[in-house]
């Protein structure tokens, strides 16, 4: 413990952000630089505790304290080292991670957690500009290979790991780079593509094969790669987007939020713009427009960023549950994760927030465009033990809002069934996600894994990561009989 008095000394702290009117300018970060100083006075909050909650709270099992320690003393090096053996990416998580370690912090029972996420942040960027960062030289190669459909944070986690215990990995990713939601779905001013990229980069000087613009199921067949690959890892994520049937859906500027975010994303890169199934929705624009983002999440938020930069002439968010409190409800005590109000950079940057609002028809203007969107005001009611709770339209509340522009950000209801998962023949859950435990993360199907969001369902960027090299130590142990790679240390779980 480096301060034993550090929590009660300094308060918690966080670097500045850019004005609102200098950040909508462009798509870069707009975090402030913040001294060594005042993040070594970050980690001297930490108490380390006796029991570290913060462990059991995130899904990497990332080993908190020791990290924390070693910035408090400078030592930045330890720091890392003590970091990257749990999180092949904290460059990732370090900036979009919603920190359920911070939920977890025994420091946030009654005051504000440590800055846990920014300090992984801290540590990660320091260790890239002092060159630790570097493509491993002396990998010794097993002779087997492996097969990895998708390379997001969930693929790209598998495909490390098993690199870096001596497998010949190819990764197979449909869309023209490779990332998936962290190039295509998370805005550039929350993550700059040149930190995927630059991560990537170590990836493929490391032996890691990265073939983009390749369709499985489509330009490579299931048993190719039955034939071709000692095993099979399947990470295409959850990529089916709910829809909302109503009313005038089918009218002009009524669109999916995935395919506004990938888009504005390709354009910000000098991509080409792909959008879901290949669907050709033109050119997706904010500009004067009145925006209605349905969707009250993460991806809701960062289309009202996005929108914000297209200088949008209004923007409003709409959600159909209640709207969380500022404390902890009393069904949801520490250290599980705090469903309490979030409120984003983007929502800061202007936007109108309601909750309780239940959607119901698209209206058009007579030419096929959408005008409108009626919506009416609800009550939720309270539920029976063991029953979902209901709602009730509250009379009076209707009205219309004005809506050039409707995205729906409504989530994701699995992976895509057609291709690839047909052709394999894998079994699906009741929720449509591909069937394995998590003990081994094996597949129906003989040699064929899964991880990520294809398999648990739309979920975080860390669960992403903390899955791919679950999976990845039993595919080894599957490949060599054993594995020396590193498992989450689930002994907090049962505390």
């Amino acid at each position: 413990m480096g301060q034993a008095d550090g929590f009660l000394k300094y308060d918690r702290n966080l670097p500045k952000k850019e004005t609102v009117e200098d950040r909508l300018q462009n798509y870069k970060e707009f975090y402030k630089p913040f001294t060594d100083k005042e993040t070594q006075d970050q980690a001297a909050r930490c108490m380390s505790c006796g029991v570290p909650f913060c462990h059991s709270g995130c899904p990497l099992g990332n080993v908190i304290p020791e990290f924390n320690d070693a910035v408090y003393r400078k030592d930045y090096k330890e720091a890392f080292d003590i970091l990257s053996s749990t999180n092949n990416f904290p460059e990732f998580t370090g900036r979009i991670c919603p920190a359920p370690c911070e939920g977890a912090c025994v420091l946030g029972i009654n005051k504000p957690p440590v800055a846990i996420e920014h300090i992984e942040k801290t540590i990660i960027e320091e260790a890239y500009n002092q060159g630790w960062v570097k493509p491993l030289t002396d990998i010794v190669r097993t002779g087997k290979s492996v097969a990895i459909i998708g390379a997001g944070p969930a693929g790209l986690a598998a495909a490390d790991q098993l690199n870096k215990v001596g497998h010949m990995v190819t990764v197979f990713e449909r869309a023209q780079k490779p990332g998936g939601l962290l190039r295509f779905g998370i805005p550039d001013f929350k993550l700059d593509k040149s930190v995927v990229d630059r991560r990537i980069e170590v990836m493929e000087a490391e032996g890691v094969v990265i073939k983009c613009s390749v369709n499985v199921g489509l330009d490579i067949k299931a048993d190719e790669l039955l034939k071709d690959f000692d095993a099979v890892v399947l990470s295409g994520g959850a990529t089916v987007p709910r829809d909302t049937p109503m009313p005038g859906r089918e009218l002009k500027g009524v669109h999916f939020a995935m395919d506004f975010l990938s888009q504005n994303n390709a354009r910000v890169s000098n991509l080409k713009h792909e959008n879901h199934k290949g669907q050709d929705v033109g050119e997706l624009f904010a500009t004067g427009k009145n925006v209605i983002v349905i969707g009250g999440g993460d991806t809701g938020s960062d289309c009202v960023g996005t929108s914000n930069r297209h200088k949008a002439t209004s923007v409003t968010q709409l959600e159909i549950n209640l709207k969380p409190g500022e404390e902890r409800a009393l069904n949801n005590p520490w250290p599980e994760y705090p469903f309490t109000l979030k409120t984003s950079t983007s929502h800061d940057e202007g936007c109108e927030r309601d909750w309780s609002v239940l959607t119901k028809e698209f209206v058009g203007d007579g030419n096929g465009n959408v005008k409108g969107l009626k919506i009416v005001e609800i009550e939720w009611e309270k539920a029976e033990p063991g029953q979902r709770p209901g709602f009730k339209e509250i009379p009076g509340s209707e009205k219309e809002l004005p809506c050039d522009l409707a995205l729906l950000a409504v989530g994701f209801l699995g992976p895509e069934s057609k291709g690839i998962l047909e052709q394999f023949g894998i079994e699906l859950d009741p929720r449509s996600n591909v069937k394995a435990n998590l003990k081994d993360y094996k597949t129906s199907v003989e040699k064929v894994f899964t991880a990520g969001d294809m398999r648990r369902g739309q979920s975080l960027v860390v669960w992403a990561i903390s899955e791919g090299r679950e999976c990845a130590k039993s595919v080894d142990e599957f490949l060599m009989g054993s594995s020396v790679l590193q498992s989450k240390d689930t002994s907090m779980l049962a505390v």
